[in-house]
């Protein structure tokens, strides 16, 4: 049991948490969420020793075995395998006790084969295979395992850490953004890892997924008090929300925030029986709006302006291979990107997703083949390295102007409240920035610059869950393509409509749904031993190489021939959009009191006209646009039969 007994806590001049007052119970899963910089971090430290509490008592039970994940990894030349046994510590003592009595001359025979009972006890033989198992879970191969600690970059060093606070034989594991540094498989696999732990887990999270997945019970922390609420992260958001709905302002400004969202249900309402994809973009734009309430109070509000062109097709790549050195990671790539794709790569690690992603960017040179971008092609990159290519010294505004030379400060500076740079900040120079005020500043770049085609790697990596929130909606309404790579599951699913598979070489269509990937891995799993094996159900023609060229050769046919069907539905879906947002103004223009004034009756009529009419086009476009998915649809159908 751990008991916060009305404690506050001070950082400098700083208050973080003020007469926090709650009980947690052993094996509860607890996940501690919260804006950033609201005091999370700083409840684990309390909770670790670290700091002491300016008021109230903390309680933990005596003898209590905490582990968590080092900041920091030595860099050693010890292998990774003996690095992440290290955190068995009774596994350790034990040894240690074992080499000093058998390194003694004449030694004691009786002591030795205590040791080695208790070293059977506690399942020390197979400490080697427990640490393993780790390793590869998070993403390590065989060869890794005897690599020196030294060698691995930072990235994978934090994951080394993650192994060994998982090997520890803790009552207590604290995780502080777990799935920062871990690719999707890992995420899936950690969460399985997790929900089979046997002592208390306090998870600090933004990955809503991950959360719902782990989680029984959340500790959410805002105006420095702490509020416990049984269940997981989706449960803690509709009850915060229906209070929420129930102040009056806070219920006004909700409506205004899910209004955007509304139209997008209906954009994609008719798609919810037509496609598997389709309809889990559906219930994730319903949950959207369901918990839209939780996040009234968001301090983030931006959107993707329209693109000034979006030509068709935006990119087309034809029979490319690309790799480093010569050697190819990727070949036979043939596909083209048209405005309204939006595509999420899976893969497992190292199968070369980020690679591709770099081709499309125009970062990397095919070894083969071609790369043809449409002439007014303006590419939106994200990758995690732009964060540290940022002027230090720079303030968010400079870096701004250095993109707009002609907009006010003014404008640039509202602009930059939107992505949370309120006031001084956003004359601060950018190099004490944390990680996620960092990516902000990257994305607020990104969107500023209008692109007509996303590429978005790890996009929500150090951002929380307000931001988290705001990107994914924001990315709804894009209108031009987007291409993304996330271990957050929550993000894909409300963003994209399908999904490709970077795997065994090549890069081809993923035939189940994100739920369905977990399976997948699971086959593979269990039909290699390994991450990167082939499937348990092979493809028609399995593996080889001219069987997955035929299969690409096809696909790129179907393609082209859906093509003029794909481009009618976009240019209905644009109408759509359009007209949504003139009904929009419309609604904001008939709420306004004064218009139902007797001297205003003329002007109110005509706008009663004009939302009469614009729901007329609406209601005709949407018939269109129904007439070519169920067209589109019977081409995709008699094509797989």
């Amino acid at each position: 049991m751990i008991r916060f007994g009305n404690v506050s806590l001070r950082r400098g001049s700083k208050l973080l948490l003020q007469q926090v007052d709650f009980t947690l119970y052993a094996g509860w899963k607890v996940g501690i969420t919260g804006g950033n910089g609201c005091g999370k971090s700083s409840l684990f430290d309390l909770i670790l020793g670290d700091l002491q509490v300016d008021q109230g008592d903390l309680t933990l039970p005596q003898k209590i075995e905490i582990a968590h994940v080092a900041q920091e990894t030595p860099v050693l030349k010890r292998s990774a395998l003996d690095y992440v046994i290290d955190g068995d510590r009774v596994v350790r003592e034990i040894e240690q006790a074992i080499a000093e009595v058998e390194a003694e001359a004449g030694n004691d025979g009786a002591a030795l084969a205590g040791l080695h009972e208790a070293y059977h006890n506690i399942d020390g033989y197979s400490a080697k295979a427990r640490a393993g198992e780790l390793l590869h879970g998070l993403g390590f191969t065989p060869e890794d395992e005897s690599r020196p600690v030294a060698h691995f970059s930072g990235g994978w060093r934090v994951r080394l850490n993650l192994a060994k606070a998982l090997m520890c034989r803790s009552d207590m594991l604290l995780l502080d953004e777990p799935t920062n540094h871990l690719d999707l498989d890992a995420v899936i696999w950690l969460e399985s890892w997790l929900r089979s732990y046997a002592g208390t887990l306090l998870l600090i999270s933004h990955d809503r997924d991950f959360l719902d997945q782990v989680t029984d019970h959340i500790v959410h922390i805002e105006q420095q008090r702490a509020t416990l609420y049984n269940g997981n992260y989706s449960g803690f958001e509709q009850t915060r929300s229906a209070r929420l709905a129930n102040q009056q302002a806070a219920y006004e400004k909700q409506q205004r925030e899910i209004a955007h969202i509304h139209s997008y249900v209906e954009r994609f309402r008719a798609k919810a029986t037509k496609a598997r994809q389709a309809q889990s973009r559906l219930k994730a734009l319903q949950r959207m709006e369901l918990i839209a309430p939780a996040h009234v109070d968001s301090p983030f509000h931006f959107s993707f302006a329209e693109p000034e062109k979006n030509p068709h097709p935006l990119l087309q790549l034809d029979e490319l291979a690309i790799g480093y050195a010569g050697q190819p990671i990727l070949s036979d790539i043939r596909f083209d990107l048209a405005p309204g794709d939006r595509i999420g790569l899976l893969g497992p690690n190292g199968a070369g997703k980020s690679t591709l992603i770099k081709l499309l960017a125009g970062e990397l040179e095919p070894l083969s083949g071609q790369r043809l971008p449409a002439q007014e092609l303006r590419v939106g990159y994200f990758a995690q390295h732009q964060l540290e290519q940022l002027d230090g010294a720079a303030t968010p505004l400079l870096h701004l102007q250095r993109l707009d030379r002609n907009a006010s400060e003014q404008t640039l500076r509202n602009y930059l409240g939107g992505f949370g740079f309120h006031d001084d900040q956003a004359l601060q120079p950018v190099a004490p920035f944390s990680g996620g005020e960092k990516a902000r500043l990257v994305l607020a770049l990104l969107v500023y610059q209008r692109p007509n085609l996303l590429l978005l790697d790890e996009p929500t990596n150090h951002l929380d869950l307000e931001m988290r929130y705001a990107v994914g909606r924001a990315l709804q309404a894009f209108q031009g393509a987007m291409v993304i790579v996330s271990h957050d599951r929550h993000l894909l699913r409300i963003t994209t409509d399908e999904f490709w598979l970077v795997h065994e070489g090549g890069v081809e269509p993923f035939p189940g749904s994100l739920d369905d990937y977990p399976s997948w891995l699971a086959g593979q799993r269990r039909s290699t031993g390994n991450p990167g094996g082939d499937r348990a159900d092979p493809p028609p023609g399995g593996h080889t190489a001219s069987a997955r060229k035929d299969r690409k050769r096809q696909q790129a046919e179907l393609r082209k021939r859906l093509q003029p069907l794909r481009r009618e539905q976009l240019k209905f879906e644009q109408e759509m959009e359009k007209l949504h947002r003139r009904q929009q103004q419309l609604d904001q223009l008939l709420a306004d009191p004064m218009l139902y004034d007797p001297s205003q009756k003329e002007i109110l009529k005509q706008r009663l006209r004009e939302k009469s009419d614009l729901q007329a086009a609406l209601d005709e476009c949407e018939r269109h646009w129904l007439a070519v998915s169920e067209q589109l649809e019977a081409a995709q159908n008699d094509e797989t039969v």
